[in-house]
């Protein structure tokens, strides 16, 4: 059992994450560093390398990997929360074009990732979509105010329309299922706007415990 001096107010471990550039291979010769807006708060043991750009209060939990070391770039929106072990990683050579741009991976405005989801590019998920616990999107499009319910996995290809709920274990791999599903119930947009307004909170709420001013190497100065 930890015994702290009363004295010690606020975290005593070391705020450390790791931020920078993609290695240098074939797939990306060249070595690009996130763009991350100073609003943004990243989480202990968060992980991100590569072109990703992440825009304004934006929460990024503990444990999360952001890789855009194979697919690339990787664009997250603002008002976004990225819970605790989230990963979005991408494959070489798979886009998705958005504005004449491509992405790896898009994510618009006031989308929420809950523990442990798997976002894997090419991939698409438009404004206050949810994508529940341990779910996993990949080539795929999710409309807006989507929610994809835990354990659903939503893949092959598939444009989600918006307000569409991918129920509880549900695997949506073709077109078809994907036109079949029912719209969202108001008891889960209820939950899945109660999540957005709580994660808008925590970026200020965190730096403020953690404090703002932290070096490039991640830690806490």
């Amino acid at each position: 059992m930890w015994n702290y001096p009363n004295h010690l107010n606020g975290p005593l471990n070391i705020y450390s994450y790791y931020v920078g550039s993609n290695p240098i291979t074939t797939l990306n010769p060249t070595p690009i560093f996130p763009k991350i807006n100073k609003t943004t708060f990243l989480s202990p043991f968060t992980y991100i390398v590569g072109d990703v750009r992440i825009r304004k209060n934006t929460f990024v939990g503990p444990f999360v990997s952001i890789r855009a070391d194979e697919g690339t770039p990787f664009y997250i929106g603002s008002n976004c929360n990225l819970q605790d072990g989230v990963i979005l990683h991408g494959l070489k050579n798979k886009h998705i074009e958005i504005n004449q741009k491509k992405y790896s991976i898009y994510m618009d405005d006031e989308v929420s990732c809950a523990h442990g989801a798997l976002i894997h590019g090419p991939c698409q998920i438009d404004q206050k979509a949810f994508v529940g616990f341990k779910t996993i999107v990949y080539h795929a499009h999710i409309g807006e105010g989507s929610f994809i319910a835990s354990g659903a996995v939503v893949t092959g290809g598939v444009t989600l329309k918006p307000g569409s709920f991918v129920p509880p274990g549900a695997h949506i791999d073709t077109q078809k299922k994907a036109d079949s599903l029912s719209p969202v119930p108001k008891n889960e947009v209820e939950f899945a706007l109660e999540v957005q307004r709580v994660n808008q909170e925590f970026p200020s709420a965190y730096s403020m415990l953690f404090g703002k001013d932290r070096c490039t190497c991640g830690l806490s100065c």
